[in-house]
């Protein structure tokens, strides 16, 4: 984490009370999810400080990728910057939104949110192919872990026919397309138990 990085980050007390309770997983179309934080006044903020400061949500673009048929889910273990979350393992790809993701100074929240989803799944994967897509699939958040309390999750799924053409980049350690029914073997992230049970009732 750099000291002066700034992140994307909306008010906690503005947002929907169903979004940012101590758990929470809401299903919902990108519409809703656009109109809602287009209206709450977002900012980018000092990570360092909104890092420390559990009255705003930073938001994160959390993509799963999963085969068609559902029975494999990309995992990968922890081990980049975040400390707080070292050796757990991952079903989501993503990352903080920063201004770069912000091509013009009047950019909407809507262009700003894909255009850094985009940007975090060409950094974390070297390889993957055109013509599938992330579909929006609703929002996770928690305040039981220090982590959780001051981000929130907009999670995205790509359901692929050819997972061998994902090539995960260096930050993916250990990437690999794990049996669905048993991800309980794995030591998950908290965020990661969340969004499958997101994806379960979609």
């Amino acid at each position: 984490m750099t000291g002066n990085e700034t992140v994307l980050c909306i008010k906690k007390s503005v947002l929907p009370k169903s979004w940012v309770q101590p758990r929470s997983i809401i299903s919902l179309n990108i519409n809703e999810f656009i109109e809602n934080c287009s209206k709450t006044g977002f900012e980018f903020l000092n990570r360092k400080d909104a890092e420390k400061n559990p009255e705003y949500k930073q938001i994160i673009p959390y993509i799963v990728l999963q085969t068609r048929d559902m029975k494999k889910i990309a995992v990968y273990n922890r081990q980049g910057n975040e400390e707080r979350l070292h050796d757990l393992w991952s079903v989501g790809i993503g990352g903080h939104i920063n201004p770069i993701d912000r091509d013009k100074r009047n950019a909407t929240f809507h262009q700003i949110l894909i255009t850094g989803m985009e940007r975090e799944l060409n950094e974390e994967l070297i390889k993957k192919p055109e013509n599938e897509f992330p579909v929006f699939m609703g929002v996770i958040s928690e305040d039981i872990t220090n982590v959780g309390k001051v981000h929130l999750g907009a999670v995205f799924r790509i359901l692929t026919d050819h997972p061998e053409k994902y090539q995960p980049g260096v930050e993916l350690n250990g990437f690999t397309w794990f049996d669905t029914e048993r991800l309980d073997q794995l030591k998950l992230e908290l965020w990661s138990t969340l969004a499958l049970s997101l994806l379960s009732c979609c």
